[in-house]
């Protein structure tokens, strides 16, 4: 009898000790919508921060997303006014090594919350040898800002660039 008696004193002492502690909730994680083209498929290997990457090794189209918080920034001391401020400082260090690049001007859009800034750039890649053409997006969201990259040779710009510009307004959070 002694025993039980114990056993249950430690256990609603241990419960008291526990329910003292005040808790603070947090959600770990970030969910976004986007949509691909249906002969793309998810993949990985093309970014390691990357949130999600995408493919069509037929077509020989890749593309990724990474995502920053806001709320993640600002933990880091990293303000950014607006997506063309954001834009401003990742286009900035993009393809720095490469000589033989052009980057066509930003074109800003707002629909409803979401902004979204594309520009079109063109390089040579030395390993590939051959013209890549990229369709760089950055969407600014209430929670997030996103880097949306999408390639392929050049000579496929054309045929893919409405595809591309289709995933990059699709992200939703």
């Amino acid at each position: 009898m002694k025993k039980i008696i114990t056993l249950l004193l430690i256990t609603l002492l241990s419960a008291t000790a526990v329910a003292q502690t005040k808790m603070k909730p947090y959600k770990a994680g970030h969910v976004f919508d986007i949509s691909l083209p249906d002969y793309m498929n998810k993949t990985v290997g093309l970014n390691e921060d990357s949130a999600i990457e995408y493919e069509s090794e037929v077509k020989e189209l890749y593309g990724f997303v990474i995502y920053d918080l806001k709320e993640d920034l600002k933990l880091v001391e990293l303000n950014f006014n607006s997506a063309k401020e954001f834009y401003d400082g990742f286009m900035k260090d993009f393809l720095k090594e490469d000589e033989k690049k052009s980057i066509s001007d930003p074109v800003s859009k707002k629909i409803n919350d979401i902004t979204v800034i594309e520009t079109d750039v063109h390089t040579f890649d030395k390993e590939a040898n051959m013209e890549i053409y990229y369709l760089i997006g950055v969407v600014e969201t209430k929670k997030a800002f996103y880097k949306v990259l999408s390639w392929s040779a050049k000579e496929n710009k054309d045929k893919f660039k409405g595809d591309f510009q289709k995933i990059l307004y699709s992200i939703k959070d």
